[in-house]
């Protein structure tokens, strides 16, 4: 049976659990689609999909919103949802659950994940959470994972999964999704050291909001960033700069010690 696991990751750790995830279920060949780069998939292909990004100001991506807008009905189709997060989840999961709901996804089971931090002004706060996630956090995830192999494995058979509702918790249920404007904040006006930059174009490759144009070097278009850090953390010789960052606390992709837990 064939599955597809949608994801958005800025930085590396939603892709690498999404990898993890795929090998660890048994029942189904689930295949990866970055929706960042990949654009829309033709659903009617699998049999159930995955939904994975990371929690962005408490909530989901706006990208995340753009590609639920841009999709078909897909009505009765099993999905779950995942997100994975530094600081705290907010309603993510909740939020990704509601919009592949919107699309006529009945929503079979869901799970946050505590990672380490990818946002540079909370790194800088020494709010890095590199040892994430701790056994019972990781247990955690390895239960969700044999629940999901269960149902798939039911829906395989021709039978109904059993349902596991969405649970995010009283704290995260009650924090509002902070506004994206703080981010634009946080990060301050994109500039670029003429004399480290080698108009690789790296930079305008990971920006998923195509605010980036290259002439030859970087040129941002501020009405179209939102602000996700993608072309700073990535630069490689921490080219581009803001007032408040000069390339330190970049998080360009997972730590060593969570490739070790999830690879």
């Amino acid at each position: 049976m064939k599955g597809i696991i949608c994801y958005y990751s800025g930085s590396g750790n939603t892709k690498l659990i999404c990898e993890s995830l795929k090998s660890q279920v048994t029942c189904a060949e689930f295949e990866l689609h970055d929706i960042a780069k990949d654009g829309m998939p033709d659903l009617s292909q699998y049999a159930v999909a995955g939904f994975a990004t990371f929690t962005d100001f408490l909530g989901a991506p706006h990208l995340m919103y753009s590609f639920f807008e841009r999709m078909a009905q897909q009505p009765g189709k099993f999905a779950f949802v995942l997100n994975t997060y530094g600081f705290m989840s907010g309603i993510t999961l909740k939020t990704l659950a509601k919009l592949a709901e919107s699309r006529g996804f009945i929503i079979m089971s869901g799970h946050s994940l505590h990672t380490p931090e990818n946002y540079p002004p909370m790194r800088k706060r020494n709010r890095t959470y590199d040892h994430a996630p701790v056994p019972k956090e990781h247990a955690k995830f390895n239960d969700f994972v044999a629940l999901l192999d269960t149902q798939v494995n039911a829906i395989q058979a021709g039978a109904t999964p059993e349902i596991a509702p969405i649970r995010i918790g009283l704290i995260n249920s009650i924090l509002p999704r902070m506004p994206r404007t703080q981010s634009k904040k946080d990060f301050g006006i994109q500039q670029v050291d003429e004399g480290k930059c080698t108009a690789c174009g790296i930079c305008k490759q990971v920006c998923p909001y195509s605010a980036i144009e290259l002439d030859p070097k970087p040129v941002f278009d501020h009405q179209k960033c939102f602000g996700c850090w993608a072309c700073y953390n990535h630069c490689p010789s921490q080219a581009i700069f803001t007032p408040k960052f000069k390339g330190d606390f970049q998080y360009a992709k997972p730590v060593t010690e969570l490739n070790d837990k999830f690879s």
